[in-house]
């Protein structure tokens, strides 16, 4: 069986399709992966065996130079990836069997369309729920159209972002699907979600509230990580008590010094060290003391089992990484799906919740506090050993066995 994978976005929604490759692989299928042409991306994918299917503009630019919540620029970078959809990877469908795609609207209903062109069986999948319209939870809001904000009849508002949504891609796709000989869509969401779109989150860490949408929700996708952490950070583990991590990974920051600084005080704060990740934030340290060190990219799932408390954005894969590590986190969130899992840390008690973007060093040494409560790294070891980790394989068994996704 052959499986395209299309993905677009930062690590979040490159890692998880990368697992679900080498599990594919692992179980005799065949696996190509359309994904941006960074270069930690490929170096990444080549350490896993995987060999990826440049598609798109590179993302860290892009990332680090929009300002948050703008729409500057929005329909050309949408019109874009639907392209490289409907170019780069129709080009690496070609014969396969079945396509899944990730990330944002334009590139899933790209890869659609390329699925239904080929006659290939389609899959939408998401690694988080925030984007999956539910009853239960407002719509996040989408770059330039807000929603009304005193409104709480929360379908009526999921029925005002799939208008919202048509108005700002419909057009554009249905121009390259006409090219494509295919007819016009009448909902871009509808479209590109289908009918039944997977979930790929852990039913413990993220459960889904049945909807009249047909999820199906796998459990998560994490790719395996076997690199040895780089001898500098191990001597500084092995040298004293166990650090405290902080990492904003892919997400950016307004004020990454100050950050950086309210973070490490904070930690002082408790007597601990520290471990700064400088991210694509470039966080940096403030002063060159010996409690400190600063570290690039590395492997999590190693690092996290050494340290005493996670301190990131929440991202899907950050906390699912620390969740299975069985390490309190303090998730301090930015925005998009990251308050969600801000709050299911805090509900699970598996860590704290910080009040805002922006952390101070007194209100973050108050979430560290919570954080390093014994009962709280004893509630996230019994987390740890109660969340699947088998996502991968039920998705790609999904896959090999021809299941009806659309």
């Amino acid at each position: 069986m052959r499986v395209v994978l299309s993905t677009y976005g930062s690590r979040g929604a490159v890692e998880p399709m990368a697992g679900l490759a080498v599990r594919l692989r692992e179980l005799g299928a065949e696996v190509r992966m359309c994904a941006p042409p960074d270069e930690e991306f490929a170096v990444r994918l080549a350490g896993l065996g995987v060999e990826p299917v440049p598609a798109g503009s590179p993302v860290r630019p892009l990332v680090t130079s929009v300002t948050p919540g703008s729409a500057e620029g929005l329909a050309q970078r949408a019109a874009d990836l639907m392209t490289a959809q409907f170019d780069t990877v129709a080009a690496a469908a070609e014969g396969a069997d079945a396509l899944v795609a990730t990330g944002p609207l334009p590139v899933t209903a790209g890869a659609r369309s390329v699925a239904e062109k080929l006659g290939l069986r389609f899959v939408h999948a998401s690694h988080q729920p925030v984007s999956l319209p539910s009853p239960h939870r407002r719509p996040p809001a989408r770059r330039g159209r807000p929603l009304p904000p005193d409104a709480t009849d929360n379908q009526a508002l999921w029925d005002e972002d799939a208008a919202i949504a048509h108005t700002m891609f419909g057009e554009t796709l249905n121009t390259l699907r006409a090219g494509a000989g295919l007819p016009p869509v009448h909902s871009v969401r509808g479209y590109a979600f289908t009918a039944h779109p997977w979930l790929a989150t852990d039913p413990l860490l993220s459960p889904w509230q049945p909807t009249g949408l047909g999820v199906v929700q796998t459990g998560a996708w994490c790719a395996p990580d076997e690199r040895p952490l780089p001898a500098e950070l191990m001597e500084f583990l092995d040298d004293g008590p166990p650090p405290v991590y902080v990492g904003f990974g892919s997400t950016p920051l307004r004020a990454p010094e100050e950050v950086a600084r309210a973070a490490v005080a904070a930690i002082r704060a408790h007597g601990r060290r520290a471990v700064v990740s400088r991210g694509w934030a470039e966080l940096g340290l403030a002063d060159g003391r010996d409690d400190c060190l600063l570290v690039g990219e590395v492997n999590h799932q190693a690092l996290f089992r050494r340290v005493a408390a996670v301190v990131h954005h929440g991202s899907a894969g950050t906390t699912m990484t620390a969740t299975l590590a069985g390490v309190p986190q303090v998730v301090v969130a930015q925005g998009a799906d990251q308050p969600y899992w801000a709050g299911r840390v805090a509900d699970l008690g598996i860590g704290a919740a910080h009040e805002g973007p922006a952390p101070a060093a007194e209100s973050l040494s108050a979430a560290l506090r919570t954080a390093l409560a014994p009962q709280t790294r004893a509630r996230a070891a019994d987390v740890a050993a109660a969340v699947r980790t088998d996502g991968t394989t039920v998705a790609a068994r999904l896959l090999l066995a021809g299941a009806r996704t659309a």
